[in-house]
């Protein structure tokens, strides 16, 4: 049997590229990060399984090699803001890191690619064994986007592809044609509470000033996450999932639009359930 890599983050992610790749013939390698992946992969059929740190680089190249591994997978979040963490690296990721003139997620990813591949070891694209969970064009959900959440999609749009440029997120919020939160180092969800804890915090001043009237613009949130120009679909890919639904309705969120054929829906029907079920128009374009 052809042998895979299956470098796992956080999240269901890598799960889901272990099922595909098993039912597709592949012995399945995982090296699990000690930090983010989740203790379940341990048991989860692949052929073999290997912790290792974030900053152990050459550890990872050196079990891949060490099982035969050619060709490997990228799935799951590894947080950005790890970087700035307490992981000492292993002396092949520091020299790769003093060598990166910015280090957002595709430079610092992107070289990691080419110390592999000089290696031997090719990452393929994230997404190769799980096609059919690209969102497809169209609304996805029994509720369509009002005409209020157009203009927040359009606008919204316009800002996210500027943000992506810079490698910086690829999440925005939006009410009422302004923008209430970006995303950074901090990660989707994180973006989407942010952006209901203002809108609450808004709620709360007007409360406390009887005697001003209430505001006249709606406070509802729409959530726009899109991929870069020239999306590496080996990296970084956007995902959503039925706990990004769950965290836009707690954020008073109402509509969540995204890249068509380039992001993952990580719960498929279970996704759009929730979504249906909260009230939360879902579309891709």
């Amino acid at each position: 049997m052809t042998r895979l890599g299956l470098i796992a983050g956080n999240g269901k992610f890598p799960f889901l590229v272990l099922d595909a790749a098993r039912a597709q013939g592949f012995e399945v390698v995982v090296a699990a990060i000690r930090e983010e992946t989740f203790p379940e992969i341990a048991s989860h059929g692949a052929a073999s399984v290997h912790w290792l740190s974030l900053g152990e680089l050459s550890k990872l190249i050196d079990t891949f090699k060490a099982e035969g591994v050619t060709r490997a997978v990228m799935a799951g979040q590894v947080k950005h803001k790890q970087i700035f963490s307490s992981i000492k690296p292993d002396w092949r990721l520091a020299k790769l890191l003093l060598s990166l003139g910015t280090r957002n997620t595709d430079s610092l990813l992107g070289a990691v690619a080419k110390v592999l591949a000089d290696e031997g070891i090719m990452l393929e694209n994230s997404t190769a064994l799980l096609e059919p969970l690209l969102a497809r064009t169209g609304v996805l959900t029994k509720r369509a986007p009002t005409a209020q959440e157009r203009k927040n999609i359009e606008y919204g749009r316009a800002v996210a592809r500027r943000l992506v440029e810079y490698d910086i997120g690829q999440t925005v919020v939006i009410a009422e044609a302004a923008c209430v939160a970006v995303e950074a180092m901090e990660g989707t969800d994180a973006t989407i509470e942010r952006a209901g804890q203002l809108m609450r915090s808004l709620e709360l001043e007007s409360k406390s000033q009887s005697a001003s009237e209430p505001s006249t613009l709606s406070r509802e949130l729409t959530v726009v996450k899109v991929a870069k120009p020239a999306q590496d679909m080996r990296f970084d890919v956007p995902v959503i999932g039925v706990k990004t639904i769950e965290t836009m309705a707690r954020a008073g969120a109402t509509c969540l639009a995204v890249d068509a054929g380039r992001c993952l829906l990580l719960d498929g029907e279970a996704m759009t359930r929730a979504a249906d079920d909260a009230g939360i128009a879902v579309c891709a374009e």
